[in-house]
């Protein structure tokens, strides 16, 4: 996974409350267990005109000019400002796997659905949760000024525009946090013990010869 200190990066508005994951990356999707080659279905439904299938060349279809994604102005944006409840719905690891491999790494706003809140740390994009009026704030700059950028600082657990004229604190758990500013998923956590895994499986080998054929 890779690691998550300082970022600064475009912002895009979602607009929209409770979000579900079903939208983030529809269910025909889910077929794979890959964690890439959803990229480009993010907001499948919401962001083309025509109803996507898996193996579909998505650079044919036809887009929704309206959907923020396909503006020009939001285009190559990493930082994905939504409104509350976010993630909810069934609880798919696919909907951050598409986050992440369409270029976001930090999704903003006011509440997010618990299981979609833990995988989203454990596939490297960070959930702030900041306040109602704040995430409001946010709306606003993004919209009255084209270009509106934000820098997340991880360790200080701040979120800024780039002169440090509107700035936001945010909660993160400590572990959590650890494992982000250290790239670690699940699978790396596990890995740090590799000499320990290794000595144990040689010697119920040396113990249990009889298992092993």
């Amino acid at each position: 996974m890779e690691k998550l200190t300082l970022h600064s990066g475009l912002v895009a508005p979602l607009d929209r409350a409770n979000v579900d994951t079903d939208a983030i990356i529809p269910k025909q999707y889910l077929k794979s267990i890959k964690r890439t080659g959803y990229g480009p279905a993010l907001f499948d439904a919401w962001r083309y005109l025509d109803h996507g299938e898996p193996g579909m060349d998505h650079a044919k279809r036809p887009l929704n000019a309206e959907f923020v994604l396909n503006q020009d102005r939001y285009r190559g944006a990493s930082i994905l400002l939504a409104r509350s409840n976010f993630g909810c719905g069934s609880s798919r690891e696919h909907a951050p796997w598409a986050l992440l491999e369409y270029g976001f790494r930090c999704v903003i706003a006011p509440s997010f659905a618990d299981i979609f809140y833990g995988n989203c740390f454990k596939n490297g994009v960070l959930p702030v949760v900041l306040k109602e009026a704040e995430v409001d704030r946010l709306f606003h700059e993004c919209a009255a000024f084209p270009g509106f950028r934000l820098t997340l600082d991880l360790d200080k657990q701040r979120i800024a525009t780039l002169d440090g004229a509107l700035s936001y604190g945010f909660d993160v758990d400590a572990f959590r946090k650890y494992c982000l500013l250290n790239g670690l998923d699940d699978i790396g956590l596990t890995l740090r013990h590799a000499d320990k895994i290794r000595a144990f499986e040689t010697g119920r080998r040396e113990r249990f010869p009889w298992a092993f054929g």
